[in-house]
């Protein structure tokens, strides 16, 4: 299972991997922790990531660069027109009121939806992630802003199924921030709360998360932003600054020349960075339009005279956080400043006057949003085990259903009725289980409660519930479960209806058993997640409600106990019963991609990764064919002199410049197959001249590894080793035979050899010469290295009688023939003077003393 965390940003993108040591951050092909968020199209493939940068400059039309601005907003949204009005692409509003990238692709004109282009984003940083990891990556944690509506929330998880990416939770940036912070520290408190403010200021955006921090736990405390408040601010302050200047001085229009607007806004960029560790700086661009090359020159205090109005802008997210997570200033224990566009000394400046310290830099500022996405990644992931550490999220805007009443309204017959659900603040994830009295098909939308803070519409989904099945009950209960998941994506789950119904139960006079089970049975499974908790809302007010009927969750109360008979005599007495259906639920997200339209698109982001693939081997296959030019060439006039004739080094020369001018000329654009065959055609007159160069660089070497060979068995025939002796003379000759014959061939091949020119076509192969010396040691290696024979085991002395005259040993309990062991088997005992030792249960044997026996 892979353990990847991606952070994709307006500007550049951060791929952070899990290992065994900890997050690491992976490196992309040009070895760069950043991969630029850009999709090129060309005419015959896209360039995506670093490539793509490359190529925006010479292709600006079709670069599409800040799709996180553009992903699950309205075309008609005011922020969006401002950022339209920057970008060097063509974006149309289409069919859907959202808005469409124009760019052209394979010849033709394209349109593509954001979704599509965030996906082409994804599948480069996936293929980064893989290349690193040396496996597939499927599974994955995605880090978004804070701000994020549920249709830009759904539009990621959109693009991450075209990239063919599973992502185990979309995390806040900042709440991805304060994990990376605090799952690191040791020394956090166990019992009073730790208080910090982390402020992310990034390209594009600011976000402020206030996060209360205890021992193994992580509480997010506030939310707050502001969109439009980033690094780019500033390069587009400084960009108007100087092509006003530059229309005054120089008589250009920047504005009027897209590649114009983006080398202007490149230099704005690299000023800016200068201004931040410098006091002033200088801004001096070639040829930037018209062939007029351009100077200009800024102070640090004109730059923030001219950032005032966006400076001006930064209190008003702190003082908002601060409000909603009912702080003081004093309460803030730390602050920690991360984002490309925090290193701006002016912005740091008010943080200080703010919280009244100094901002602390502990994390990397651009990694540290991918770091966190990894670790929740590997929290989340059973292959890694993570120290215990729980993030405590919240949800950011208040969530709120809203239907048609039965209230009787003078104009619309029907009043609409609202229920705030999920307030502000509202843990993540979360169900809650609402009770509604209908009867027949209705439809509930899901909305945001407050949009001031968000400039979206208000309606989120539609749900139809229904159709009813026929009703038993005259006042039935819908429970209606609602789910905000880990995404931060509100939809309702499932409609059940409980409907009360009377049915005879037999009662016996011990009864006690069988109500204990019916009321286990009756009891309604818990609808709660794992981890989420689960309230149940009432929605409307009704009399006659099951609480009334002594029916609280299908189990009678106490008043409705069935009485006991004190005779052995059963008799029927009504009970109660809540009977589940389950009711159909259809769902409507305006704006949202449907399945259908997805698969499409991830057929088409096949079929053009597939294009890119077959492009990068073309590309390959004609290199290649150039390379191959080159090199023979060069060969030819060095090390291959010798071993060409005249004739032939002039004929391939003459191809050699001829595939040169080819490939310049009419096979500039071929298919990879022409360049295949292109190159096996320039090969059938080089890999002779190849092989004659190698056959005699090798040869030496192979002819002395065959000599010795012989020689080393020649000697251990005719060795007087006594190692050999019990080898056969006639085995021995064999031997030698084999030797003499493999000297005589070798002998023979060299000297033809010897007498062919370095061009000619060798008759003294070096894979003959390697045959040779195989097939000797095949043969002489089983004769030469056979094993001697065992020697015959000596046979057993037989035992000597006693000398004649001699007295003989008893044959007690202490003679060595026949006194058992301690187990009593005498098969156990050693024969005297045998040289083994006695068992070690065997006692000590005296043979010169009688036994005696003494009395008492």
């Amino acid at each position: 299972m892979s353990v990847v965390g991606f952070d994709f940003g307006n500007e550049s993108c951060i791929v952070a991997v899990a290992r065994q040591r900890g997050i690491d951050v992976v490196l992309n092909d040009e070895s760069k922790r950043e991969t630029p968020a850009i999709v090129c199209f060309g005419e015959k493939q896209r360039f995506i990531g670093t490539a793509g940068a490359a190529s925006s400059m010479m292709n600006p039309k079709n670069s599409i660069s800040q799709i996180k601005r553009l992903i699950g907003r309205q075309f008609s949204d005011p922020e969006l027109q401002r950022d339209i009005k920057s970008l060097p692409f063509n974006v149309t509003e289409g069919p859907d009121g959202y808005p469409l990238i124009h760019a052209r692709y394979l010849g033709e004109m394209r349109t593509f939806t954001p979704t599509q282009v965030l996906g082409m984003v994804f599948s480069n940083l996936k293929s980064i992630a893989e290349q690193n990891l040396k496996a597939a990556v499927v599974d994955c944690c995605i880090g978004i802003p804070v701000y994020f509506t549920e249709l830009q929330r759904r539009a990621v998880l959109d693009a991450a199924t075209i990239a063919g990416l599973h992502p185990l939770r979309l995390i806040h940036e900042t709440t991805a921030t304060a994990l990376a912070y605090g799952i690191y520290k040791t020394d956090l408190p166990e019992n009073d709360q730790l208080n910090v403010a982390f402020v992310d200021i990034g390209h594009a955006s600011m976000q402020v998360c206030i996060a209360g921090f205890k021992k193994g736990q992580l509480k997010i405390l506030a939310h707050s932003f502001d969109r439009s408040l980033g690094g780019r601010d500033f390069d587009e302050v400084l960009f108007h600054h100087f092509s006003a200047k530059f229309k005054e001085e120089y008589k250009i229009d920047v504005s009027q020349n897209a590649r114009a607007c983006l080398r202007l806004r490149a230099a704005c960029e690299k000023l800016k960075k200068v201004l931040s560790a410098n006091p002033e700086a200088p801004l001096n661009i070639e040829c930037l339009m018209d062939e007029k090359d351009v100077r200009g020159f800024i102070k640090r205090e004109e730059f923030e005279q001219i950032s005032a109005p966006i400076l001006q802008r930064v209190k008003a997210p702190l003082e908002k956080a601060l409000a909603d997570a009912g702080l003081a200033v004093g309460d803030v224990h730390m602050v920690e400043v991360v984002g490309s566009a925090s290193r701006i000394p002016s912005i740091l400046k008010i943080l200080t006057e703010f919280f009244g310290k100094e901002p602390r830099r502990t994390m990397n500022a651009s990694e540290c949003v991918g770091r966190g996405c990894a670790l929740q990644c590997a929290i989340l992931s059973p292959t890694f085990k993570v120290r215990e550490f729980q993030v405590n999220e919240s949800f950011p805007f208040p969530i709120s259903l809203s239907w048609k009443g039965s209230v009787p309204d003078a104009q619309n017959g029907e009043a609409e009725q609202e229920q705030l659900v999920f307030p502000k603040g509202n843990p993540i994830p979360s169900v809650k289980a609402v009770t509604f009295h209908k009867t027949s098909t209705f439809s509930v939308d899901v909305q945001y409660s407050d949009v001031s803070d968000l400039q979206a519409p208000a309606k989120i989904s539609t749900y139809m519930i229904g159709p009813f099945p026929t009703l038993r009950s005259e006042k039935p209960k819908l429970k209606v479960k609602v789910r905000l998941n880990l995404h931060g994506i509100v939809s309702v789950e499932s409609a059940t209806l409980l409907e009360e119904e009377e049915v005879e139960v037999p009662v016996s006079k011990e009864p006690a058993k069988e109500d204990a089970k019916m009321e286990t049975d009756e009891k309604p499974n818990d609808t709660s997640a794992p981890g989420a908790n689960e309230t149940d809302v009432n929605m409307q007010d009704a009399k006659g409600t099951a609480e009334a009927a002594g029916v609280e969750n299908g189990v009678p109360q106490s008043g409705d106990k069935p009485v006991q008979m004190e005779t052995d005599t059963k008799v029927e007495a009504p009970k109660k019963k809540v009977k589940k259906t389950n009711v159909p639920v259809a769902e409507l997200v305006y704006g949202a991609m449907v399945s259908g339209d997805l698969q499409k698109a991830v057929e088409k982001e096949f079929e053009m990764a597939l294009q890119d693939r077959v492009m990068e081997e073309t590309k390959d296959k004609k290199n290649a064919v150039e390379a191959y030019v080159y090199d023979m060439r060069n060969k030819l006039c060095d090390k291959y002199h010798d071993f060409v004739t005249a004739s032939d080094k002039e004929e391939l020369m003459a191809k050699l410049q001829e595939t040169e001018d080819w490939l310049y000329e009419d096979g500039e654009d071929e298919t990879k197959g022409v360049y295949i065959a292109k190159l096996e055609e320039l090969k059938k007159q080089g890999d002779p001249i190849e092989e004659r160069y190698k056959e005699y660089s090798e040869r030496g070497t192979i002819i002395d590894q065959l000599a010795y060979c012989i020689n080393s068995y020649r000697e251990a025939a005719m060795s007087n080793d006594t190692k050999f002796d019990h080898i056969e003379l006639a085995e021995k000759q064999k031997v030698l035979n084999e030797c003499v014959e493999a000297e005589a061939w070798l002998r023979e091949k060299k000297q033809q050899q010897d007498q062919l020119p370095k061009y000619a076509t060798p008759v003294l192969l070096s894979a003959d010469v390697r045959k040779k010396a195989e097939a000797l040691d095949r043969f002489c290696r089983p004769i030469m290295m056979k094993p001697k024979p065992a020697k015959p085991a000596t046979p057993e002395a037989p035992e000597t009688p006693p000398h004649p005259g001699s007295e003989a040993q008893p044959q007690g309990a202490n003679s060595p023939k026949a006194s058992p062991n301690r187990n009593g088997d005498p098969s156990e005992n050693v024969p005297a003077g045998s040289g083994e030792a006695p068992p070690a249960s065997a006692e000590p044997m005296e043979t010169d003393k009688p036994e005696t026996t003494s009395a008492a």
